[in-house]
C-alpha cells in the first residue's frame, strides 16, 4: 500500500499520509515521500496550492514504533542523518513558492504537530487535538522550536515544549498556532474552497511573498526593508503585475 495518496482537484493538489493503521505515523518512507511529492508540485504549474491532509482518523501521531526502534538502536551519526532528513522535509516546506496547507483533523502530535506547522497555513477541525507530548519520554521536539519560535513568544514556546499537553484546535487558534477553525462536518470541502482561492490570485506575486516573508527572519529592520523594496522591483516586472497594471489603468 502507498504511504502517499496525491489527487488534484482544479488547482489544488491534495497530498494525503496514508498509513491510517498507524495514525499517519513518520517514518523514513512516508517523510522520503513527502518531500518527492513536494519536488514534483513545485515544477507543476497547474498546481497553484498544496493541501497536506491525514487518511483516516488522524493527521499525524509523529514517529512510529519502528522508527523510535531505530533511534534506539542507531549511534549518533545515524541518528543526526536520521534527524536531518526529517529538517529537510520541514526546509522544503518553506522553500517550495506555493502555498501549501495543513488539514488537520483528528490528533496532530510531535513530529505530525511539527509537520502541520511547519506548513504555510494551518486549518484545523473543530474536534482537532494538538500537542507536543515529547517531553513524557525524555524526548526533544528540537526542530519544532524553529517553527515555534516564529510564531509564538518564548513563554508559550516553553511551555508547550516541556509540559508535553495536548491542546484544542480553539486553543491553537487563540495561540495563533493556526489560522482557521472549521467545522468537522465538511470540513474536507471547506479545505478545497479555502485553497481553491489561490488560483484567484497572482501566482507570482505569492510566490515572491513566500519568499521575502521567511527571508526576513533575523533581519533588522533596515535590511527586512531592504529586502522587502528588491522584491518589490522584482514584482514589477513580472508579467502579472504589469498585466494587472494594464487592466486597472484600462478601468481608468
Amino acid at each position: 500500500m502507498a504511504v502517499l495518496l496525491t489527487k488534484q482537484t482544479g488547482s489544488t493538489l491534495v497530498i494525503a499520509l496514508n498509513r491510517p493503521e498507524k495514525r499517519n505515523a513518520l517514518n523514513d518512507e512516508l517523510v522520503s515521500a513527502l518531500k518527492s511529492a513536494i519536488a514534483a508540485a513545485s515544477e507543476d504549474d497547474s498546481v497553484r496550492a498544496i493541501v497536506i491532509r491525514g487518511e483516516g482518523k488522524d493527521f499525524c501521531s509523529g514517529a512510529d514504533l519502528s522508527a523510535l526502534q531505530k533511534i534506539a538502536d542507531s549511534d549518533i551519526l545515524e541518528n543526526l542523518a536520521d534527524a536531518e532528513s526529517l529538517m529537510e522535509l520541514f526546509v522544503d516546506l518553506r522553500k517550495i513558492e506555493k502555498p501549501v496547507i495543513a488539514a488537520v483533523h483528528g490528533r496532530a502530535l510531535a513530529g505530525g504537530c511539527g509537520l502541520a506547522t511547519a506548513c504555510d497555513i494551518v486549518l484545523a477541525a473543530e474536534s482537532a487535538r494538538f500537542g507536543y507530548p515529547e517531553v513524557k519520554i525524555g524526548f526533544v521536539p528540537a526542530m519544532v522550536m524553529a517553527i515555534l519560535r516564529r510564531n509564538l513568544g518564548e513563554k508559550l514556546s516553553f511551555e508547550l515544549i516541556t509540559r508535553g499537553f495536548d491542546f484544542s484546535a480553539e486553543d491553537a487558534f487563540d495561540m495563533g498556532l493556526i489560522n482557521k477553525v472549521l467545522d468537522d462536518e465538511g470540513f474536507a470541502g471547506a479545505v478545497l474552497e479555502y485553497a481553491e482561492g489561490y488560483a484567484e490570485v497572482s501566482a507570482s506575486a505569492v510566490a515572491l511573498s513566500k519568499r521575502l516573508l521567511y527571508s526576513i527572519d533575523g533581519l533588522d529592520f533596515e535590511q527586512a526593508l531592504r529586502s522587502g523594496a528588491e522584491i518589490n522591483a522584482i514584482a514589477r516586472m513580472t508579467k502579472d503585475c504589469q498585466d494587472g497594471i494594464a487592466r486597472f489603468l484600462d478601468k481608468k
